[in-house]
Protein backbone atom coordinates (compact mmCIF):
# COMPACT_ATOMS: atom_id res chain seq x y z
CA UNK A 1 0.00 0.00 0.00
CA UNK A 2 1.02 3.46 -0.91
CA UNK A 3 0.25 6.95 -0.06
CA UNK A 4 0.66 8.38 -3.56
CA UNK A 5 3.57 10.86 -2.47
CA UNK A 6 6.35 10.29 -4.49
CA UNK A 7 9.31 9.63 -2.66
CA UNK A 8 11.91 9.77 -6.07
CA UNK A 9 12.01 10.39 -9.84
CA UNK A 10 14.16 7.65 -11.34
CA UNK A 11 15.54 6.57 -14.71
CA UNK A 12 15.15 3.83 -16.58
CA UNK A 13 18.15 2.41 -17.83
CA UNK A 14 17.41 -0.77 -19.21
CA UNK A 15 14.32 -3.00 -20.48
CA UNK A 16 14.54 -6.51 -21.48
CA UNK A 17 11.15 -7.60 -23.02
CA UNK A 18 10.17 -11.28 -23.87
CA UNK A 19 6.86 -13.03 -23.95
CA UNK A 20 5.89 -13.39 -20.40
CA UNK A 21 6.69 -9.15 -20.09
CA UNK A 22 9.65 -7.44 -19.59
CA UNK A 23 12.43 -6.54 -16.80
CA UNK A 24 12.90 -3.17 -15.82
CA UNK A 25 16.39 -1.37 -14.57
CA UNK A 26 16.02 1.92 -12.65
CA UNK A 27 18.01 4.25 -11.10
CA UNK A 28 17.20 6.08 -8.55
CA UNK A 29 18.30 7.82 -5.20
CA UNK A 30 15.74 5.25 -2.53
CA UNK A 31 17.64 1.81 -4.25
CA UNK A 32 19.58 1.14 -1.11
CA UNK A 33 16.51 1.10 0.76
CA UNK A 34 15.27 -1.96 -0.99
CA UNK A 35 15.87 -5.40 -0.22
CA UNK A 36 15.34 -8.23 -2.69
CA UNK A 37 11.16 -9.09 -2.42
CA UNK A 38 10.14 -5.49 -1.56
CA UNK A 39 7.28 -3.78 -3.41
CA UNK A 40 7.69 -0.24 -5.25
CA UNK A 41 5.73 2.14 -6.72
CA UNK A 42 6.67 2.57 -10.02
CA UNK A 43 5.01 5.50 -12.22
CA UNK A 44 1.81 4.23 -9.83
CA UNK A 45 2.17 0.15 -10.90
CA UNK A 46 3.06 -1.86 -7.40
CA UNK A 47 6.37 -3.83 -8.74
CA UNK A 48 8.42 -6.29 -6.70
CA UNK A 49 12.14 -5.21 -6.74
CA UNK A 50 14.02 -8.00 -7.34
CA UNK A 51 17.82 -7.06 -7.95
CA UNK A 52 19.46 -4.17 -6.37
CA UNK A 53 22.37 -2.94 -7.15
CA UNK A 54 23.86 0.39 -5.51
CA UNK A 55 21.67 2.96 -7.21
CA UNK A 56 19.60 0.76 -9.32
CA UNK A 57 17.15 -1.83 -8.76
CA UNK A 58 15.67 -4.27 -11.59
CA UNK A 59 11.80 -5.90 -11.37
CA UNK A 60 9.73 -7.93 -13.45
CA UNK A 61 7.19 -6.40 -14.93
CA UNK A 62 4.01 -9.21 -16.08
CA UNK A 63 1.96 -9.14 -19.49
CA UNK A 64 -0.74 -8.33 -17.45
CA UNK A 65 0.64 -5.08 -16.26
CA UNK A 66 2.18 -4.22 -19.29
CA UNK A 67 -1.06 -4.30 -21.15
CA UNK A 68 -2.92 -2.01 -18.60
CA UNK A 69 -0.68 0.74 -17.73
CA UNK A 70 1.76 2.74 -19.75
CA UNK A 71 5.05 0.82 -18.47
CA UNK A 72 5.00 -0.94 -21.58
CA UNK A 73 5.96 2.34 -23.19
CA UNK A 74 8.93 3.00 -21.27
CA UNK A 75 12.27 2.61 -22.98
CA UNK A 76 15.86 3.87 -21.68
CA UNK A 77 15.83 7.45 -20.00
CA UNK A 78 12.40 8.00 -19.37
CA UNK A 79 11.54 9.02 -15.87
CA UNK A 80 9.59 7.42 -13.19
CA UNK A 81 7.60 8.32 -10.03
CA UNK A 82 8.72 6.34 -7.39
CA UNK A 83 7.52 5.41 -3.83
CA UNK A 84 7.83 3.01 -1.53
CA UNK A 85 5.26 1.07 0.60
CA UNK A 86 3.35 2.55 3.42
CA UNK A 87 5.09 1.35 6.85
CA UNK A 88 2.42 1.08 10.02
CA UNK A 89 3.86 3.96 11.81
CA UNK A 90 3.86 6.14 8.54
CA UNK A 91 1.32 9.66 8.23
CA UNK A 92 -1.43 9.23 5.20
CA UNK A 93 -0.41 12.00 3.57
CA UNK A 94 -2.07 11.11 0.84
CA UNK A 95 -4.51 8.74 0.19
CA UNK A 96 -4.71 4.90 -0.28
CA UNK A 97 -3.02 4.17 -3.32
CA UNK A 98 -2.93 -0.05 -3.92
CA UNK A 99 -0.63 0.46 -7.05
CA UNK A 100 -3.37 -1.88 -8.75
CA UNK A 101 -3.68 0.57 -12.11
CA UNK A 102 -7.30 0.74 -13.60
CA UNK A 103 -6.43 2.12 -16.76
CA UNK A 104 -4.85 4.77 -18.40
CA UNK A 105 -5.92 7.98 -19.55
CA UNK A 106 -4.48 10.54 -21.30
CA UNK A 107 -3.57 14.38 -20.75
CA UNK A 108 -6.15 16.56 -22.98
CA UNK A 109 -5.36 19.94 -21.74
CA UNK A 110 -2.80 21.82 -19.56
CA UNK A 111 -3.27 25.30 -18.11
CA UNK A 112 -0.55 27.69 -16.86
CA UNK A 113 -2.41 27.89 -13.64
CA UNK A 114 -1.03 24.01 -12.97
CA UNK A 115 -3.91 21.99 -14.10
CA UNK A 116 -4.40 19.60 -15.87
CA UNK A 117 -7.27 17.87 -17.72
CA UNK A 118 -7.27 14.29 -18.33
CA UNK A 119 -9.46 11.87 -20.73
CA UNK A 120 -10.60 8.41 -19.44
CA UNK A 121 -13.05 5.90 -20.62
CA UNK A 122 -16.38 5.56 -19.54
CA UNK A 123 -15.48 2.48 -17.56
CA UNK A 124 -13.27 4.31 -15.11
CA UNK A 125 -15.21 7.85 -15.39
CA UNK A 126 -18.43 6.57 -13.12
CA UNK A 127 -15.63 6.22 -10.18
CA UNK A 128 -14.05 9.90 -10.20
CA UNK A 129 -15.92 12.76 -8.23
CA UNK A 130 -15.06 16.19 -7.49
CA UNK A 131 -13.02 16.53 -4.51
CA UNK A 132 -12.18 13.00 -4.65
CA UNK A 133 -9.22 11.47 -4.41
CA UNK A 134 -7.33 9.61 -7.67
CA UNK A 135 -3.93 8.68 -8.70
CA UNK A 136 -2.31 9.65 -11.52
CA UNK A 137 0.93 7.90 -12.39
CA UNK A 138 1.57 7.44 -8.67
CA UNK A 139 0.85 10.90 -7.40
CA UNK A 140 -2.06 11.39 -5.17
CA UNK A 141 -4.30 13.70 -6.18
CA UNK A 142 -7.62 15.90 -5.77
CA UNK A 143 -10.21 15.86 -8.38
CA UNK A 144 -10.58 19.59 -9.39
CA UNK A 145 -14.00 19.11 -11.57
CA UNK A 146 -15.48 16.46 -13.51
CA UNK A 147 -16.69 16.29 -17.19
CA UNK A 148 -18.40 12.77 -18.98
CA UNK A 149 -15.17 11.29 -20.17
CA UNK A 150 -12.51 13.35 -18.53
CA UNK A 151 -11.55 15.50 -15.41
CA UNK A 152 -9.10 18.21 -14.00
CA UNK A 153 -6.82 18.46 -11.38
CA UNK A 154 -4.42 21.36 -9.92
CA UNK A 155 -1.00 20.34 -9.63
CA UNK A 156 0.78 22.43 -7.03
CA UNK A 157 4.42 23.73 -7.36
CA UNK A 158 5.43 21.34 -5.36
CA UNK A 159 3.94 18.54 -7.73
CA UNK A 160 5.07 20.23 -10.57
CA UNK A 161 8.87 19.88 -9.51
CA UNK A 162 9.52 17.07 -7.83
CA UNK A 163 7.17 14.27 -9.56
CA UNK A 164 6.98 13.34 -13.76
CA UNK A 165 3.30 15.50 -14.00
CA UNK A 166 5.61 18.67 -13.75
CA UNK A 167 6.79 17.99 -17.54
CA UNK A 168 3.07 15.82 -18.61
CA UNK A 169 2.43 17.21 -22.15
CA UNK A 170 -1.18 17.27 -23.92
CA UNK A 171 -1.18 13.70 -25.37
CA UNK A 172 0.85 12.18 -22.77
CA UNK A 173 -0.37 9.11 -21.25
CA UNK A 174 -0.99 8.40 -17.53
CA UNK A 175 -1.54 5.30 -15.32
CA UNK A 176 -4.95 6.32 -13.37
CA UNK A 177 -6.05 4.16 -10.25
CA UNK A 178 -9.01 5.50 -8.86
CA UNK A 179 -10.38 5.23 -5.54
CA UNK A 180 -10.82 1.81 -4.13
CA UNK A 181 -14.03 2.68 -1.64
CA UNK A 182 -16.05 3.72 -4.99
CA UNK A 183 -15.02 0.36 -6.47
CA UNK A 184 -15.72 -1.77 -3.38
CA UNK A 185 -19.34 0.48 -2.65
CA UNK A 186 -20.10 -0.04 -6.27
CA UNK A 187 -19.77 -3.77 -5.86
CA UNK A 188 -21.69 -3.94 -2.55
CA UNK A 189 -24.72 -1.89 -3.78
CA UNK A 190 -24.78 -3.99 -6.94
CA UNK A 191 -25.08 -6.99 -4.95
Amino acid sequence: MFTGLVEAVGEVVGVERDEAGAVLEISCSIADELEPGDSISVSGACLTAREIDGTRFRADVVAETLRRTTLGELAGGSRVNLELPLRLSDRLGGHVVLGHVDGVGEVSARRDSGEIEVMINEQLSRYVVEKGSIALDGVSLTVAAVGASSFTVALIPQTRQSTTLGEAAVGRRLNVEVDILAKHIERLVSR
